[in-house]
């Protein structure tokens, strides 16, 4: 397919890619119903099979797109996420979602520093890999949660830490990077530290001057079409200033829908515009992310990459736990909650990107052992998180 596509015309060229990118897609969603399989985990084994360490058959083009279509998937699942941080939902489950969400994060990074330091693994190798530990890849999670139309309050609890549990990784990580930074004696300390306070105050900021209007507008526009043009031109104007502005595009689209959601009048209209365009979207980018995967580099990760891994899932299980506990949320909630948000992917290659940059000299360390972790944790992450949803009763049917 490869050389016969990029034979052709370029736009034939482009129009037969996506269109057989789409029916690759269908293949995949109508086989994840018979199967005990998530259609995540489908489509990034398909776009792997089809990606260059597969059977290579897709064009070169193609590897243009995937920067665009991450931004565009995962800024509509911040936005869906931001549904879900309406005040009465945080009156609800305000508490144990900041218990458990700092919990993880402060208990996964604590875990996977000390345990490689105690056997010796280099300082900032350690807290690199602490800090990168804290990622989660919300696209997979809520993908599995809408494909099994889960709900509850498992459910519920669930998407509103994956919403915000990025947020205090990404401060953490780049409060571990100025560090190292300073033990290692190569200065710029305040530069990193204030990249990481604008990645996520400016998010914040621009989630919430593009989800005012967003708000005044819903309920204003006639529902239909008029609603789909202002709810994706929208989300697509906040996908791409936080791009150009530098900031966090996640975090952006979570404050925006946040936003929307607590002052619009008929929020729902948005929400459901962009839960129904956006499947073609997700479809494109688990199938790029498929083809993405570094498989070769599973083998480079060595024994620091299976500590890394098993550190990171003890390190969830405990820091969901701890959490639950401190806030004295469910016993379910607390056991079964950390197993469901496994899946790592576009976040933590950033910050291991952002990493090998600063640190060029441990490039051919951190790089392998994120890129290698992820393919497991992509790959084994959506069947964990479909187990755990039906074990703890939130899909009726499966």
């Amino acid at each position: 397919m490869n050389e016969t596509v990029t034979q052709l015309p370029h736009i034939a060229a482009i129009l037969i890619t996506l269109s057989s990118l789409f029916l690759l897609g269908l293949a995949a969603d109508l086989l994840g119903t018979r199967t005990p399989f998530p259609r995540v985990t489908l489509l990034l084994l398909s776009g792997f099979a089809i990606g260059p360490t597969g059977f290579d058959l897709l064009p070169a083009f193609t590897q243009d797109w995937f920067p665009v279509f991450t931004d565009i998937a995962l800024t509509m699942i911040g936005f869906l996420l931001g549904q879900k941080l309406t005040r009465a939902a945080l009156r609800d489950l305000g508490y144990p979602v900041l218990s458990i969400s700092v919990g993880v994060v402060l208990m996964t990074s604590l875990l996977v520093f000390s345990v490689l330091s105690l056997f010796g693994v280099p300082l900032e190798i350690a807290m690199l890999l602490a800090g990168i530990a804290t990622a989660t890849a919300p696209a997979a999670t809520v993908d599995v949660v809408h494909e099994y139309q889960a709900e509850g309050k498992f459910t519920d609890t669930l998407l509103s830490i994956v919403a915000i549990d990025d947020v205090w990784g990404l401060l953490l990580f780049s409060i571990l990077l100025a560090a190292i930074q300073a033990l290692s004696g190569q200065g710029g300390v305040t530069d990193i530290l204030a990249y990481g306070i604008w990645e996520i105050g400016g998010a914040l900021l621009l989630g919430l001057v593009i989800g005012l209007p967003m708000a005044y507008l819903t309920g204003r526009i006639h529902p239909g079409e008029p609603t789909q043009a202002e709810a994706l031109g929208l989300v697509l104007l906040c996908a791409g200033l936080a791009v150009w502005l530098d900031v966090s595009y996640i975090l952006a689209a979570i404050v925006m829908g946040a936003v929307v959601a607590n002052l619009a009048k008929h929020h729902e209209r948005p929400f459901h515009t962009i839960e129904g365009i956006e499947w073609p979207f997700m479809i494109l980018f688990f199938l790029l992310a498929g083809a993405a995967l570094h498989v070769d580099a599973l083998p480079q990760v060595g024994l620091i990459g299976i500590g890394y891994i098993i550190l990171r899932v003890v390190g969830r299980l405990l820091g969901t736990w701890l959490g639950g506990r401190l806030s004295n949320t469910n016993p379910t909630i607390r056991h079964w909650i950390g197993l469901a948000m496994l899946p790592q992917a576009g976040v933590a290659i950033g910050m291991a990107l952002l990493a090998s940059q600063r640190f060029p000299e441990i490039k051919d360390i951190i790089l392998p052992i994120v890129l290698g972790s992820t393919v497991i944790f992509e790959l084994i992450g959506p069947v964990v998180t479909r187990r755990v949803l039906i074990r703890v009763g939130d899909i009726k049917h499966d």
